[in-house]
């Protein structure tokens, strides 16, 4: 089946006749060396009182939510209730947090592709700032720049990659660059490019955007002045790898690749001078023969485990991370709890791992073993509509002006 085709066929289903809602911080501080943008905190820390969680959705599914969900997680049994909804924003089907905790950032994943900017309070009085057009159809993932400055954003239908300023209150100005991936041609399968992440190198140096239809990893470095991409390099996986997203190890030398369409992990190195990323050989996920499409890695503060979300599987993969980073050693896998788990993310302490499980609507929670790295569900699943992408956050505390 044409992977491409079918989930444009399927994003169509699913965001017909959904309308863009157009509407109308402080920078992070220094990333120290080695740290990753995408790696979960330290394991170990102790666990007290109550975190916030913010849920990502598809408004137009049958089943969906109608904006962003809130809830909240106990931190000592990982339980998970539910709070208000975030309305005004549409297909908000991935988040990405501000650095200063005060702004959360939505793609508004549909034919007019948008991204929204939501300020966050701590009394629960979340207020959306405004939309602004990505350029490109079906954006499905963001990132903000370590700075605090520019969002970065994929726009899988497109095939292309957009920049955006971001003003100090949080909201967004326009667009300051669009980028097509016009080459390489695309994979066994594929009907274009379709890029599916992009994100900021550990060193702060280079931004990442992983293409799963030309089966390809774009360096580009970013003008921090003026907002705009360079293309450095082009990392070629193998032809029908399809790679959807990347997570890098604490160290920053080495990055984990999820392959959706064959069903593998790769382990990438990268060198923080050249900008180059260097893919190692397909590894399997421990799901079997077959697509098990998986979707994506986390990486322990500590670097010493990383677990693989397999949709088709329902499992989570973990394995041990040997050799400084350079390896991937396979544990094994256990079942998410629900089904079709499309993203993962670490509590901001890093004892607990949240799996948003898409076709079970459903958010299940795991204790993280800090010895052995092992998985243990806790407590019930949590009922989130059509449940994409689940945000734990640390809030930010009551302001002082």
């Amino acid at each position: 089946m044409n992977h491409a085709t079918s989930r444009r066929t399927v994003l169509g289903a699913l965001l017909a006749g959904a309308a863009l809602s157009v509407a109308p911080a402080p920078p992070r501080p220094a990333r120290q060396p080695g740290a990753a943008p995408d790696s979960g905190p330290a394991v170990g820390s102790r666990p007290r009182g109550t975190g916030p969680l913010l849920l990502g959705t598809y408004t137009s599914a049958e089943g969906g939510g109608t904006g962003i969900g809130t809830a909240g997680y106990d931190a000592a049994t990982g339980a998970v209730s539910g709070g208000p909804v975030i309305t005004g924003v549409e297909n908000p089907s991935y988040l990405a947090m501000h650095p200063s905790g005060t702004t959360v950032y939505a793609v508004d994943e549909q034919e007019r592709g948008g991204v929204t900017a939501v300020a966050l309070s701590p009394d629960g009085s979340h207020r959306v700032l405004g939309t602004r057009s990505t350029g490109g159809a079906g954006p499905t993932h963001l990132s903000v720049h370590p700075t605090g400055r520019w969002l970065l954003t994929a726009n899988y239908t497109a095939g292309s990659v957009a920049v955006h300023p971001v003003r100090d209150d949080g909201s967004l100005g326009e667009r300051t660059d669009l980028v097509a991936h016009t080459a390489p041609p695309p994979g066994p399968g594929q009907d274009g490019p379709h890029a599916h992440q992009i994100i900021t190198t550990p060193d702060g140096d280079h931004i990442l955007a992983v293409d799963l239809g030309n089966d390809s990893v774009y360096t580009y470095r970013l003008d921090e002045e003026h907002g705009t991409l360079a293309q450095v390099s082009c990392a070629a996986l193998r032809p029908g790898a399809g790679p959807r997203h990347l997570t890098f190890h604490p160290g920053g030398r080495f990055a984990y690749l999820a392959c959706e369409v064959d069903n593998t992990a790769v382990v990438c190195g990268y060198d923080p001078a050249t900008g180059i990323l260097s893919p190692g050989a397909p590894q399997p996920t421990g799901t079997g023969a077959g697509t098990s499409y998986p979707a994506q890695f986390l990486v322990t503060g500590d670097g010493r485990f990383a677990y693989l979300a397999n949709r088709g599987h329902n499992s989570l993969t973990r394995y041990a991370v040997e050799d400084d980073g350079a390896t991937l050693r396979l544990l094994g896998t256990v079942p998410a709890g629900g089904d079709f788990p499309r993203q993962i993310a670490f509590s901001p302490d890093g004892r607990l791992l949240f799996a948003a499980n898409q076709k079970s609507s459903t958010v299940t929670a795991f204790r993280v073993d800090a010895r052995s790295g092992g998985l243990t569900r806790t407590g019930d699943a949590f009922p989130a509509p059509v449940a994409v992408c689940v945000l734990p956050y640390q809030a930010p505390g009551p302001s002082r002006e």
